[in-house]
């Protein structure tokens, strides 16, 4: 699902919301999400899963079509760890 989907099922659901309304709610939540992790944070949606961020240490990379060795600085990168329920839900076969 793409965020324009998101925002158009969202509207469908709440028909007394336009879809401007949902879709500025969706982009006040997204840009609190990016600023807790700007900020150095963590996201924890219960059930959901966990964002957070980790730091790659700068390394010495390889360009793969000249094998030629490259200097890859160190950034940090988004990480998200899935909650139990949403495992649970995923990983459901019916036998439960």
């Amino acid at each position: 699902m793409i965020k324009s989907e998101l925002i158009a099922r969202l509207a469908n659901e709440n028909p007394h919301l336009t879809q401007k309304d949902v879709e500025r709610v969706v982009g006040v939540i997204l840009e609190r999400m990016i600023g807790a992790l700007e900020d150095g944070g963590r996201v924890e949606l219960r059930g959901f899963g966990a964002l957070s961020v980790r730091s790659r240490p700068a390394r010495t990379g390889r360009n793969p079509r000249t094998g030629e060795a490259v200097e890859v600085r160190a950034k940090h990168v988004p990480f998200f760890k899935s909650g139990k329920e949403l495992r649970a839900r995923l990983n459901a076969d019916g036998d439960e």
